[in-house]
């Protein structure tokens, strides 16, 4: 177990600013590119999902299980009061998980401890896999875990490290895109049972508020995950 700890926490080198910056700008594509988002939007699923089912947990609600559809859409299914504290944060966390998750990562990325980011998020598919209740939801679930697998044991340190830079800064950017998907939608009046209006059913504030709220916070994580991940060399210049 100390070797399996050693190995989890081993840090590797930092990468240098321009490993950065190209790996933000690659994530950033994949995120505004609407062919490419349409393919990979599905993970920020996953992420917002795995936020519904951890607070509601954390809660001590009763977790029915988590559906992931085809269409990138998807459903956390909890038993418990339909009020009250739980019910609130439990709805407010969908929207911020993939920010706060991206945020996360980026500490652990510019610490170098990337094989411990990978594993933690090994642990964290498989956790969501033994929740999940429908087909699609698992297939999808293990081809991404089986794909996270393949880069821990037959990928060089060097690769792992580039791959988390851009899964990271995914994570950073795709936490805002469908924020701004639901803002829009929600002027079209095309999502009413939203995180936000069910929230707003759940509490004195307006849906519109928690839209900024959800909005604030992924655009913190950008900012606090960029700070984090720029090497420590550029930090005194700016």
């Amino acid at each position: 177990m100390d070797k399996l700890w050693a190995h989890l926490v081993e840090a590797q080198p930092p990468p240098e600013l321009w490993l950065v910056a190209l790996s933000a700008l690659a994530a950033f594509v994949i995120v505004a590119y609407r062919t490419s988002w349409q393919l990979t939007r599905g993970l920020v699923t996953i992420a917002h999902e795995g936020g519904h089912a951890l607070v509601a947990l954390l809660s001590r609600r009763q977790l029915q299980g988590i559906r992931l559809h085809s269409d990138t859409s998807g459903v956390t299914l909890t038993r418990g009061r339909p009020t009250g504290p739980g019910m609130v944060f439990t709805a407010l966390a969908g929207y911020v998980a993939p920010s706060l998750l991206g945020l996360a990562g980026a500490w652990l990325t510019a610490q170098g401890r990337v094989t411990l980011l990978v594993w933690s998020v090994l642990l964290f598919l498989v956790c969501m896999l033994l929740l999940i209740r429908n087909l699609y939801g698992a297939l999808i679930l293990l081809a991404t875990g089986g794909a996270v697998f393949a880069l821990s044991m037959y990928t060089p340190d060097d690769v792992q490290m580039v791959v988390a830079q851009v899964a990271v800064w995914f994570l950073l950017f795709g936490g805002v895109r469908p924020i701004l998907e639901l803002r829009r939608k929600r002027r079209r009046g095309q999502a009413p049972d939203s995180d936000a209006d069910q929230l707003a059913r759940l509490t004195f504030l307006p849906g519109g508020f928690y839209v900024l709220f959800f909005l604030l916070v992924a655009a913190a994580s950008v900012v606090g995950g960029a700070w984090l991940m720029l090497p420590a060399t550029v930090l005194p210049s700016l």
